[in-house]
């Protein structure tokens, strides 16, 4: 009976890490995929590689807190397998939405929610998480908006990301042991900048294997079902088939928000999300590495598109004498140095497509609150009922 229990909890463990590996590939490396500079499949196998190294060392820390801090029991293993269904149905109702799933969330709150009908609920616990819910989009959105609003135009002008045709790298065979060489159009600057986005892409896998391959597997973990690195080797081989089977469209939209804006925008983004995602996984910090991306996007092109006013009038919402650019980061720069703040912008990004768009982050916000409300509710109802699985 027990065999098939785990059997069941190890199927259920490879959906939810199967499409992790869908979104999250697609987040870590749908840049440099859309930009031509790297394969499917090559960065499919990166992903793996360092979602292993993520999960293996940073990783540990939210894994402690997922399987031993937020409730004062041990999870039994019907229960684990309990909390990965609904873990998964949290994923399924969003992909239904298409919208980012957010994972480390829909996973504190199915657990959450077997505390609840338990009795043994960390209360501290689940509210230093919540504060951190709560603060991270905000640090996400103003570091976005500082650097979109007072630092990415002149970064853009001076250090735009442009790929040439033809290879990156060539073979000299004309000496006696062939060595790489710059392809036809490729100069310095591009090699340096390639190796920079490969760098990111690297550094956003780490992230996401520290936040997500706990999520997977957490619940068998503290059911003593599976040792922690046997299982997170299983979350790594299940995040690594998502990242080469269904991220591959993922990979060419990127959820239509990183496709839409320019290398170098996205890369500022990557580095951001990452940075904060990885810090709170190493203070143990569930956390989506999706909630930082997008608050992220939304910042930047939020203080990109209101250059054209004082930053009074941008926080005061103060617009009705200015046309605030929504899309500013979707335009083209002219080379040119950029206005000051202040002054009006060139027709070229103020005529560009929406990016800033209040439905879809509304639309993402109450999908960070519905699914582990959903979650939360549905596991107290389960394990209300069915006391005895717990």
């Amino acid at each position: 009976m027990i065999s098939t229990v785990l059997a069941i909890g190890i199927v259920a463990s490879l959906f939810v890490g199967f499409n992790i590996g869908g979104s999250s590939t697609g987040i870590a490396w749908g840049p440099a995929v859309g930009a031509g500079l790297i394969r499917k499949t090559t960065a499919a196998a990166v992903m793996t590689f360092f979602v292993f190294l993520g999960g293996a060392t940073v990783g540990q820390n939210v894994m402690d807190t997922l399987s031993g801090d937020i409730i004062t029991i041990e999870i039994s293993l019907a229960a684990g397998v309990a909390v990965l269904f609904f873990i998964g149905l949290g994923i399924l109702i969003a992909n239904v939405f298409g919208v980012p799933v957010p994972t480390s969330m829909t996973t504190v709150g199915a657990i959450a929610g077997l505390g609840l009908a338990t009795g043994t609920l960390n209360y501290e616990t689940i509210a230093w998480i919540i504060s951190w819910w709560v603060v991270t989009p905000i640090i996400g959105f103003w570091i976005g908006a500082t650097i979109g609003r007072y630092i990415y135009p002149e970064l853009n002008r001076r250090y735009q990301i442009k790929k040439s045709d033809g290879a990156l790298l060539a073979l000299d065979r004309t000496t006696t042991l062939p060595k790489p060489v710059l392809g036809p159009n490729t100069t310095y600057r591009e090699l340096v900048s390639t190796m920079i986005v490969m760098a990111v892409g690297c550094y956003m896998a780490f992230s996401a294997g520290a936040s997500n391959v706990p999520n997977a597997v957490a619940p068998l973990v503290s059911s003593n079902a599976l040792e922690p690195t046997p299982a997170i080797l299983l979350a790594t081989v299940a995040i690594g088939l998502g990242g080469f089977t269904i991220a591959r469209r993922t990979m060419e939209s990127v959820g239509g928000e990183l496709s839409d804006i320019p290398l170098l925008a996205a890369l500022i983004v990557m580095v951001t999300a990452a940075s904060i995602t990885t810090t709170l996984s190493w203070m143990g910090i569930p956390i989506s590495l999706v909630m930082a991306s997008v608050m992220t996007i939304v910042g930047l092109g939020w203080g990109r598109a209101t250059r054209p006013i004082t930053a009074r009038e941008a926080i005061a919402g103060d617009t009705s004498d200015t046309e605030i650019a929504m899309g500013a980061l979707t335009a083209e720069e002219s080379g040119e140095k950029a206005p000051a703040i202040g002054e009006e912008e060139t027709e070229d990004v103020l005529d560009a497509s929406d990016l800033f768009n209040p439905r879809a982050v509304m639309k993402y916000v109450s999908m960070w609150i519905i699914g582990p409300s959903m979650s939360t509710l549905l596991a107290y109802g389960f394990f209300t009922v069915l006391p005895g699985v717990a």
